[in-house]
Parts: structure tokens; C-alpha cells; sequence
């Protein structure tokens, strides 16, 4: 499975983004997918996760904020960001993950968020 991120940018506090993230390979395979970001000096932490029957988790930070979807048929991973703050400046992965447990990761994206 190959994962390719897209989106990321410039934005103004209290602005939006719209994280895309295509998958191919054995689709058949993936089972939950989701959004993690790794700001400046910081480790990597999940944003979102969705499985594959649309059930969603969000970390507490962007709760009402982010909305993960997916995209089963054309097997994309999406991430609407609203609202959005300087803390949420970060490089954002996608990651894929197969029914056998298997991880997959897409290249970053960065999304800087200018107060």
C-alpha cells in the first residue's frame, strides 16, 4: 500500500485546510486509517482515526474542530481542518493500517498556521 499526502499550506489563524491522502496497492488490506502530526521538536501524535465502517476518534485539541472522512470506492483519506491555530503548525502524516496489523505511511505534509 502506498500513501500520498496533500494539502498543506499557509494559513492565517482561524482559517481552513484540507488535508487529502490517496492510497493504492492491496486496498482490500486497509482496514483503519487516519492523521498524525509531528510539530517542531515534538513527537508524533494522532490527530484522527477512522475505521473502515466510519466509526471516527479525535484527540481532545481538535475536537469540533477536524473532521476526518474517507473515501472507501476511491480509497482517499480526507482531513478538514477549520479553526485552526498556530499550535496546530505541524507536519501531517496519513497512515493506513491492514487488517494484519500492518502500518503504512504516507510522505508529510506541512501546515503552518500564522497567528
Amino acid at each position: 500500500v502506498q500513501l500520498q499526502a496533500s494539502g498543506g499550506g499557509l494559513v492565517q489563524a482561524g482559517g481552513s485546510l484540507r488535508l487529502s491522502c490517496a492510497a493504492s496497492g492491496r486496498i482490500s488490506r486497509i482496514n483503519r486509517m487516519g492523521w498524525f502530526r509531528q510539530a517542531p521538536g515534538k513527537q508524533s501524535k494522532l490527530v484522527a482515526s477512522i475505521t473502515s465502517g466510519g466509526t471516527t476518534n479525535y484527540v481532545d485539541s481538535v475536537m469540533g474542530r477536524f473532521t476526518i472522512s474517507r473515501d472507501n470506492a476511491m480509497n482517499n483519506l480526507y482531513l478538514q481542518m477549520d479553526s485552526l491555530k498556530p499550535e496546530d503548525t505541524a507536519v501531517y502524516y496519513c497512515r493506513a493500517e491492514s487488517i494484519a496489523g500492518v502500518a503504512y505511511w504516507g510522505q508529510g505534509t506541512l501546515v503552518t498556521v500564522s497567528s
